[in-house]
């Protein structure tokens, strides 16, 4: 029987001189291999042959099996997640198990016990393994083992104070890696964790939607909530006032950026998780689920060499994503592009990005003045909240920069409303603003259970959508619910925009003050299509459902 050595050795994967070099202290063959691996040496995939090839077991890459989550849901999550294995395929009474170390014979035959079945191990690299445990397998059950053995370890414990230098497998830190991994695996776009009077509350949001996870003992609160601190660069001590901090997460192959904001309640500190996917800076116009009409008016204003665009709608709509979108479609190494952001939530190559900081009077309107001498093509504002930063960027606007930023409004036309309201002369406006895009975003349908319905016309008509007699001819789905989308009948989400384009007609209309309502008739009357006619427009297509297209947009 080779050795984990000798098979690494004899592959030439590594030599002679780099065994001697972790060798010190007479270290066992796994402690060798082990280093070797920290040390980059070899990888996780090399060291998982060179296990199977002293087992004498067969070697298996995860992704050669077909994904089927009534054989992997055969053995318990707790016991795939603290083995580091993971059932693969079933044929009659034989079931193939994946394990990361196939010398584990204690795991082997607790599956076999468990299952009542004849385990056939085969070894895989233990990235690979885990990976496909944060993917398939839901953690709640070891999320609630690992809340009761907190809650024990604070009864015995419980003059001791939070510390800093916790050990990786205590209960807290797995705890704490399980419930952003489990929200990972979600698709959560946040974590919340509520101290309340009789219990911890987590919940993670969804679509856009808050679902509550699990209740914990709030006499574990202390423990999670300096974990998460320690994790995010925070202060432990200070729990009367709000932070702020940053973390990095690797769950399985996947690396996320984490936002992490502190709160003070009535019952102790309340902490949100915001999780952030940076592939979202790499989407397209086309991503974005423009309609073919919006999509020409916005990327043509986007890509104009000067002028304003702005993107408006309430938080968590995605104006920072679409922002993101049109950053990566403009910006190269011939254009200077600078953004000045509260926070910066993705981080892109080829651009210079800048935190506001009001404790240093780093404010929106101090950053343009200072990123203006720095002899910027595109300017991006985070979001224009007063006069004064109004001011200097439509005056950026005018004088050569294009301009992106977004703002707080319910429709596109209100974002004129909203400049002349923070005291911006008509003409300034009239002469920047190129364009306006008002954003929601909608869960879409899940594909595996949405059903075919067919509505009333006055029933859609009353409703608001401009429906007619050839509308009906298309197929309008509802949702259901199943297993795969958590029984919410939705998975994922996209946008609901309309583009407005400031034309000759409303630059009038901006010059005479007319209302928003003014505006948006003369738009409409131009060809803009309200936030209602997109959502209907995906509606028939399939995507959405009339429920969840009125419940975004008023």
């Amino acid at each position: 029987m080779v050795s984990i050595i000798e098979h690494l050795t004899a592959k030439k994967i590594i030599r002679q001189e780099q065994i001697q070099q972790v060798s010190d202290g007479s270290p066992s063959e796994d402690q060798i291999a082990q280093r070797l691996l920290d040390s980059g040496v070899i990888t996780n995939l090399e060291l998982a042959q060179a296990k199977a090839a002293k087992g004498n077991l067969p070697f298996v890459r995860i992704k050669d099996f077909p994904v089927n989550r009534t054989t992997i849901s055969l053995v318990p999550a707790d016991m795939c997640r603290n083995n580091l294995l993971i059932p693969l395929e079933q044929k009659g009474n034989e079931l193939t198990v994946a394990l990361a170390e196939p010398a584990n014979i204690t795991a082997i035959d607790d599956v076999r016990a468990f299952t009542k079945m004849i385990i056939r191990p085969v070894v895989a690299a233990s990235d690979e393994i885990l990976g496909a445990i944060n993917m398939y397998l839901r953690s709640d059950a070891e999320l609630h083992s690992l809340s009761n053995e907190i809650e024990l370890g604070h009864r015995t414990e419980s003059t001791q104070k939070p510390d800093e230098s916790v050990q990786e497998n205590a209960p807290i830190v797995r705890f704490v890696n399980l419930l952003i991994s489990q929200a990972i695996q979600d698709r959560a776009s946040d974590i919340h964790i509520e101290p309340g009077e009789k219990y911890l509350r987590v919940r993670f949001r969804i679509d856009g939607v808050l679902h509550e996870i699990q209740r914990d003992p709030t006499s574990i609160q202390a423990e999670i909530l300096s974990r998460i601190k320690v994790m995010s660069d925070m202060d432990i001590s200070e729990r009367r006032l709000p932070q702020d901090g940053r973390m990095t997460f690797t769950a399985g192959n996947e690396t996320r950026d984490l936002r992490v904001a502190s709160l003070p309640t009535v019952w102790g500190e309340k902490l949100v998780l915001r999780i952030l996917d940076s592939r979202t800076t790499n989407m397209s116009f086309e991503e974005l689920g423009l309609e073919p009409a919006n999509l020409k008016s916005f990327e043509a204003s986007v890509r104009r060499p000067w002028g304003m665009t702005l993107v408006t709608g309430p938080t968590g709509s995605g104006k920072t994503t679409t922002l993101y979108a049109s950053l990566a479609v403009v910006s190269g190494p011939e254009v200077n592009v600078i953004t000045v952001e509260d926070p910066i939530e993705y981080r892109m190559d080829g651009i210079n990005q800048m935190q506001v900081n009001s404790k240093a009077n780093l404010t929106f309107a101090t950053a343009l003045r200072s990123i203006l001498r720095a002899d910027p093509n595109i300017l991006m504002v985070g979001e224009i909240r007063d006069r004064e930063t109004a001011q200097i960027a439509i005056e950026a606007a005018l004088t050569g920069h294009l301009v992106l930023s977004t703002l707080h409004t319910n429709d596109a036309p209100s974002a004129v409303t909203r400049l002349l309201e923070l005291g911006i002369e008509p003409f300034l406006i009239a002469s920047s603003l190129e364009c306006v895009m008002a954003q929601r975003l909608a869960r879409r349908l899940c594909e595996e259970c949405k059903v075919e319905f067919e509505p009333n016309l006055g029933h859609l008509k009353a409703a608001g959508f401009a429906a007619t007699e050839k509308d009906l001819e298309s197929t309008f789905f509802t949702s259901v619910g199943c297993a795969r989308c958590s029984h919410t009948g939705y998975r994922g989400r996209l946008a609901i925009q309309e583009v407005m384009t400031v034309s000759e007609g409303i630059e009038q209309l901006i010059l005479s003050r007319e209302t928003s309502s003014e505006i948006k008739a003369i738009a409409v009357a131009e060809g803009m299509s309200t936030l209602r006619d997109d959502g209907f427009i995906k509606i028939k297509a399939g995507i959405t459902s009339i429920e969840e297209v009125l419940r975004v947009v008023a």
